[in-house]
Formats: structure tokens, sequence, C-alpha cells
């Protein structure tokens, strides 16, 4: 059985190989045994190889954040799960040919689900969905603005507050990147800039925005911070400028606007069962009628491993890369 591996910390795309490991064997109790079908290769997993994550992994470790597949085998005492059921993959060892997991590492899906689109549920629509919900009450016909908006989480962000009756503010870095966005359903679209600001405020008649979604950090957050009402909050959930959130002293004192951070990881792992099965209840359907679909620009097969990881590490891809272990 071939499962991909992180070896080293550094280069990406010499970080991994792909390397035959034992099959996993028949499952025990309460275990079920599934064919992967598909995992993305996320921004995370790249930040893990360079070591630059919130924890470094002992070597050689298994890598995957996200997957789905197909039941191949059930254990004893299995209930709710059959063989030929789609289910998601919960732990974070996913690019490999076979897991072995119990019946609570995994999340059963709609049976006309596509498990390329599936694999891909797990992080971003999760991560736009709760970012939407968790931090400020907000009631149909609200905005809420973000940046990074042509990302996977932006575009997940886009399509659920539409599915709920919000409006959205886009900020991207690049007018190539607008289009999209509006394609998809975006309110209002604007380039990054120093009068962003003042750009939003005449786009959306001077809406009072009490949410804004930050994956950039550094100065963005300021400009994103000053779209909002007062009293607004700001959700940090990604670095990409590689520097520190910043606020100026006007916006947390005087407009009494706040900063929190967002990591899945850590509000997934407060869940019970019940939670994550009511979660993806929720977000499953989106993406079996196409609500939410991530373009997808390459699929590679396992043994290509660090092929696909160059390929995902490409500036101005136009979609995800992902991994499929089973051809």
């Amino acid at each position: 059985m071939k499962q991909a591996k992180l070896i080293a910390i550094g280069d990406p795309a010499t970080s991994v190989r792909c390397e035959e490991v034992p099959a996993p064997g028949e499952p025990g109790e309460g275990q079920v045994l599934v064919d992967v079908a598909a995992g993305p290769i996320n921004p995370a997993e790249v930040l893990i190889m360079k070591g630059e994550y919130a924890a470094t992994p002992d070597l050689p470790a298994p890598l995957g954040i996200e997957g789905a597949g197909t039941v191949s085998a059930v254990g004893p005492g299995v209930s709710g799960l059959a063989v030929g059921d789609k289910v998601m993959l919960m732990p974070r060892a996913n690019w490999v040919q076979q897991a072995l997991v119990s019946t609570g590492e995994v999340i059963k899906l709609p049976a006309g689900i596509d498990l390329q689109q599936a694999a891909m549920l797990k992080v971003n629509p999760a991560t736009a969905f709760l970012m939407l919900t968790t931090y400020v009450d907000l009631a149909p016909g609200d905005w809420v603005a973000q940046n990074s908006a042509n990302s996977a989480v932006g575009t997940s962000l886009i399509k659920i507050a539409k599915q709920r009756g919000l409006k959205t503010v886009n900020i991207v870095r690049r007018e190539e990147a607008a289009a999209y966005c509006r394609e998809i359903g975006g309110d209002v679209v604007v380039v990054d800039g120093e009068d962003v600001a003042a750009r939003v405020a005449e786009a959306t008649g001077g809406a009072q925005i009490k949410l804004g979604i930050d994956a950039v950090a550094g100065e963005a957050v300021i400009r994103l911070a000053a779209c909002l009402a007062d009293g607004g909050t700001v959700v940090n959930y990604g670095m990409l400028s590689g520097k520190p959130c910043m606020l100026t002293t006007d916006q947390t004192v005087f407009q009494s606007k706040s900063l929190t951070g967002f990591w899945l990881a850590k509000v997934l792992g407060g869940m019970d069962q019940a939670g994550k099965d009511a979660l993806y209840a929720e977000l499953a359907p989106l993406v079996l009628d196409g609500t939410i679909a991530v373009p997808i620009e390459a699929t590679y097969p396992i043994d290509q491993i660090q092929d696909a990881v160059a390929h995902a590490c490409r500036e101005g891809r136009s979609g995800k890369v992902l991994v499929l272990p089973n051809g």
C-alpha cells in the first residue's frame, strides 16, 4: 500500500515522498476500512513541510489533513455504516490508499456526492461557515466583509453567505481575481488599497458592516477594520502577509473594534461527535447540489506526490491540487 510521508522539514517539493507501507488489514470492533479517493494539498500542509505551522510533527509523519473515500469493509459492532458508503475522513493522515479508522473518525456523506469535492469539505467550507455564524449575530440582509476573497475559504464564504441571505464585500489583491468573485455571487468586489474603506462605503451605500474576515494579517487588518462599523469584529484565520495582525489605537479605543482568531483544528477538537455531525450535515448538501464547488486545477497519483506539492506551491493557480491515492 502506498502512503505519502513528510521525511524532512524544508523545501516542500522535496520534503515528502511516497512509500510502500503495510496494508491495514481487516477492521476490528467499531472500525471501518476506507479506500481513499482524494485529498487536497492545503496551505496548512505546506506550512507543516516548511516548519512554519503551529506544531512540527515527529518525522517521518503522515500527511493529508483532508480526505474522502468509500467504505470497503466494516468491523464487528458497526452500525450506520455499510460497504459502499461515502465518507469524509477526520484524521489528518489521508494521503494513503487505505485508512483504518473508528466510526467516530468519519462523517457519512450523501450517496450522490462527488468524492473529489467531498475531499475538500472538511476545512474550507467549515471554516467559512463557523466564522460566519459564531462571532456576530447576522440576519438576512446584513453585510460581511472579507479579504483574500478569491481563496478557497473566501469563495466558500461568498456562497454560504448568499445561501443564508447575507451580502458580501470581497477584497482581493489583484484585478484578475475580482471577476471570479463577482461570477460566483460576490455583491461588492474591490481591489485592496489604502482607500479601500472609502470605496467599500460608497459601493454599499454606507452599510453598517459588523463582521470582517481576514486571511492576510499585517496592515491588511487595519484596512479591513476600517470598513467596519464601530463595535465591529475582525476574525483572523491566516497570515498570507507573514506579518502580525495590526489594529490602530483609534480602532480599538475610540471605535471599539475587536480582533479575534479562528483555528478550525482547535474548534473541531472541542466538538463532540453530535456537533461535528450537525456541522457537516449542514454543509454536505451544499456540495451535493453544487452550491459549493471548488475549482480543481490538477490531480496527481500518490506516487507523484513531489510533483503535486510543487504544483500546489505555484503562485497564481486557478484551483486546488488534489492527490488521488488510488488513481
